[in-house]
């Protein structure tokens, strides 16, 4: 289930457009999350990777980065990640065709707050039974799912670390495994090629010992 999703501008976090579950219950519940989000979007930058999934106990923030508008929307932990993402890169896509131009100079929060309609009619599509069925129908399948960088959201607000730490962290991290992969590729190789050459070496020994012994 998808119960929260804002669109902002990048540079300065203002809310262009946004939709809230409707359900009375789920309104309550998601004060503390509005109040994250709005603290999340204040923190995002041009160095901030440009997807990530922050967890917030049974509930995940995602989000998505490009042409200076981010893209967020809160979801239960079960909703697959991948179609999370597609979901905020169609309204992403959809947003910056409609309004891309306009959103330097808006000055007003949620100055296209119609965009809810086309939120709730894509929201509906992706939350749907038959659409978790059939992805491909209804977003572009992303390409590199495994990019995503994944935190938590009490450490990044309440911590106060910025997110573009945690993708320089996350970028070591790759790195070192990279270079672990690489060394233990070379010491493969060169324990095969111990193996060759004392096979070789015994094999050279036994031909030069049976000549000899038969010389």
């Amino acid at each position: 289930m998808i119960f929260l999703t804002v669109i902002a501008r990048l540079a300065d976090g203002l809310p262009l457009a946004a939709s809230i579950q409707e359900d009375e219950q789920s309104g309550r519940d998601l004060q503390h999350y509005q109040s994250q989000a709005k603290q999340l979007l204040r923190k995002l930058d041009a160095q901030s990777p440009d997807r990530c999934m922050l967890e917030a106990g049974n509930m995940n923030f995602c989000y998505f980065i490009s042409q200076g508008v981010c893209c967020l929307c809160l979801c239960d932990a079960s909703f697959p990640k991948k179609m999370a993402f597609g979901y905020l890169e169609d309204l992403h896509n959809e947003f910056c065709e409609q309004y891309g131009k306009r959103v330097p100079a808006v000055t007003r929060p949620y100055s296209f707050i119609e965009f809810d309609t086309y939120i709730q009619k894509t929201k509906k599509s992706y939350v749907d039974s038959r659409a978790r069925r059939n992805l491909s129908s209804v977003s572009t399948e992303l390409q590199d799912v495994q990019r995503i960088m994944v935190a938590n959201i009490e450490e990044v607000l309440q911590r106060g670390e910025a997110l573009s730490a945690l993708d320089t962290k996350a970028s070591n991290l790759r790195s070192q495994a990279e270079k672990y992969r690489s060394d233990a590729r070379f010491l493969n190789t060169r324990s095969t090629y111990a193996k060759v050459a004392a096979v070789v070496l015994v094999f050279v020994t036994l031909i030069i010992y049976v000549r000899f012994w038969w010389l």
